[in-house]
C-alpha cells in the first residue's frame, strides 16, 4: 500500500498555495476588518437580522471570481459543469490543507466559500436535472442564479423521513404547503430546493420529492433569519403556503427525492471531515507553537507535561483521523459511495469533535489571549461546533455505524 499522496495532488496543492500567495493574500490584507479582531462585527449586519454584509458578501464574490479565472473554483466539479471531475480524495486533501492554514479569505468558514468551490448541490443537477434545471448550475458558480436547500424542518432534522411538508398533486401542479428551518442562503437564492411528502408513510424514504421553488412564487415566505454561535447567519426560517408548482419543478423523480438529499449530505460530510481535520492541525501546532515561546515560572510551557500530554493526545487523534479520511475518500472514487456510508459517517463526527478539542486545548494554552478575539481559535470552535449538528447529528452518525457493526438491515461494516 502506498499512502503518500499521488503527485498530480501534491502538485495542485503548491499550485493552490502559489496562487493564494499571489492572488488572495493582497486581496484580504486590503480588508483585514473582516478577518482580525472586527471580523464578527465587520461581517454582520445587525440591521438586516444578521445576514452577511452586502460588502462581505462583494469580497467572497471577488475571492471567487480570481478562483474561476485562475482554474481553481470549478476543480472538483465534472466537466459537463466546467470542472476538472476531480477525485474525491483531491478534494478531501485541499480541504484538509486550505483549512491548516488557518482563518482566511482562501478559504472562509461562514459560508464554506474557498478558492475551490464547495458546491454539493451541483453534482446531483448534473446528474438528475433537466435542461432547464442545469442552468442553475452556472447560476450557483457565479451568484447570479442561486439554489438553496430546503429540507430541515422546525419538528424534523436528522430524521428527514419524517418531513411534514406535504405537496399535493392538482392537475398538472402540486400544491406545497409546510415549514422550512435552517434554510440556509434562502434570502438571496433566485430559487429554493424543497422536500415534501407527496406519497407515502411518515419515516419511509419513498415518497418525498424534491422541488425547485422560485423564491417569487406566492405563498413562499422568508420569515426571520436564526441568529447563531457563530455570526453573521443566512439560516432562515421558510414558510410554504398552498405554493403551486408545476410538474417540471421535480427534481429526479416523483418520490425520490431524498436520493437527491442523500447526493448532498455525502457530498459534505466527507469534504466536512477534512477541513475539520485541517483546522484541529492548525490549532494543535499554533499551540504547540505559543507553548515554546511561553515562560511560566522560569521556563517555556512546553516542558510542562500539563501542556504537552493534552497536545500530544490531540495529535495523535488527528494523525488517525486525517489518513482514515485520505483512505475513505480514495474508497469513495472505486465504489458507490452509499456502500460505505459508515466509514463515511466515522470521519464526520470524529474529526468535527477532534476539532472543536483542538480549538478549545489551543485557547487554554494561550490562556486569556487565547480567549480574546485577537486569536482564531474562538472562532474556528464556533464554526465547527454545528457541523457536530449540522449533515446529520454526531449520534446520528453513530447510529449509522451501528447499523453496519450490528449487521442491522442487512449491513455489514466496511473493512476498507
Amino acid at each position: 500500500m502506498d499512502f503518500e499522496l499521488p503527485r498530480e495532488i501534491t502538485d495542485k496543492l503548491a499550485e493552490l498555495d502559489a496562487f493564494i500567495e499571489a492572488e488572495i493574500k493582497p486581496l484580504e490584507r486590503d480588508n483585514m476588518q473582516f478577518f482580525d479582531h472586527r471580523r464578527e462585527n465587520a461581517r454582520t449586519d445587525w440591521d438586516d437580522d444578521g445576514r452577511p454584509r452586502p460588502q462581505w458578501r462583494a469580497l467572497i464574490s471577488e475571492m471567487e471570481r480570481r478562483a474561476d479565472r485562475a482554474g481553481h473554483l470549478r476543480y472538483g466539479l465534472p466537466r459537463s459543469c466546467g470542472g476538472q471531475a476531480a477525485s474525491n480524495l483531491a478534494i478531501a486533501a485541499i480541504r484538509e490543507h486550505l483549512a491548516a492554514k488557518g482563518l482566511g479569505l482562501h478559504n472562509d468558514l461562514q459560508d464554506e466559500s474557498s478558492i475551490v468551490g464547495n458546491f454539493p448541490i451541483i453534482p446531483a443537477l448534473a446528474d438528475y436535472g433537466t435542461e432547464e434545471q442545469k442552468t442553475y448550475i452556472e447560476g450557483i458558480i457565479t451568484g447570479k442564479k442561486h439554489l438553496s436547500f430546503a429540507l430541515t424542518e422546525p419538528g424534523h432534522g436528522s430524521d428527514a423521513t419524517w418531513l411534514e411538508t406535504t405537496g399535493v398533486r392538482d392537475g398538472d401542479h402540486w400544491v406545497i404547503n409546510g415549514r422550512k428551518r435552517w434554510n440556509s442562503q434562502v434570502a438571496r437564492a433566485h430559487a429554493n430546493l424543497v422536500f415534501a411528502r407527496t406519497s407515502g408513510k411518515p419515516g419511509e424514504a419513498k415518497g418525498i420529492t424534491a422541488f425547485i421553488v422560485p423564491t417569487d412564487t406566492p405563498g413562499h415566505n422568508v420569515l426571520y433569519n436564526h441568529w447563531t454561535f457563530n455570526m453573521p447567519s443566512d439560516h432562515a426560517e421558510t414558510e410554504l403556503v398552498n405554493v403551486r408548482v408545476p410538474d417540471s419543478a421535480i427534481l429526479h423523480r416523483e418520490g425520490e427525492g431524498l436520493v437527491v438529499a442523500q447526493r448532498f449530505v455525502h457530498e459534505n460530510r466527507v469534504r466536512q471531515a477534512a477541513a475539520s481535520a485541517g483546522a484541529a492541525r492548525y490549532c494543535i501546532l499554533k499551540a504547540v507553537e505559543y507553548a515554546k515561546t511561553r515562560v511560566a515560572f522560569g521556563e517555556p510551557l512546553a516542558k510542562k507535561q500539563a501542556v504537552q500530554f493534552p497536545l500530544v493526545e490531540l495529535w495523535s487523534e488527528y494523525e488517525l483521523v486525517r489518513n482514515f479520511i485520505f483512505r475513505t475518500a480514495w474508497q469513495m472514487d472505486r465504489q458507490n459511495p452509499l456502500e460505505i456510508s459508515d466509514m463515511v459517517s466515522i470521519c464526520n463526527y470524529r474529526a468535527n469533535r477532534l476539532c472543536c478539542e483542538a480549538a478549545d486545548r489551543a485557547m487554554q494554552v494561550h490562556g486569556g489571549m487565547g480567549y480574546s478575539r485577537a486569536m482564531p481559535f474562538e472562532h474556528i470552535y464556533r464554526h465547527h461546533r454545528r457541523y457536530r449538528i449540522t449533515e446529520g447529528t454526531e449520534e446520528v452518525q453513530m447510529r449509522r455505524v451501528a447499523q453496519y457493526l450490528f449487521n442491522f438491515s442487512g449491513k455489514r461494516a466496511s473493512r476498507g
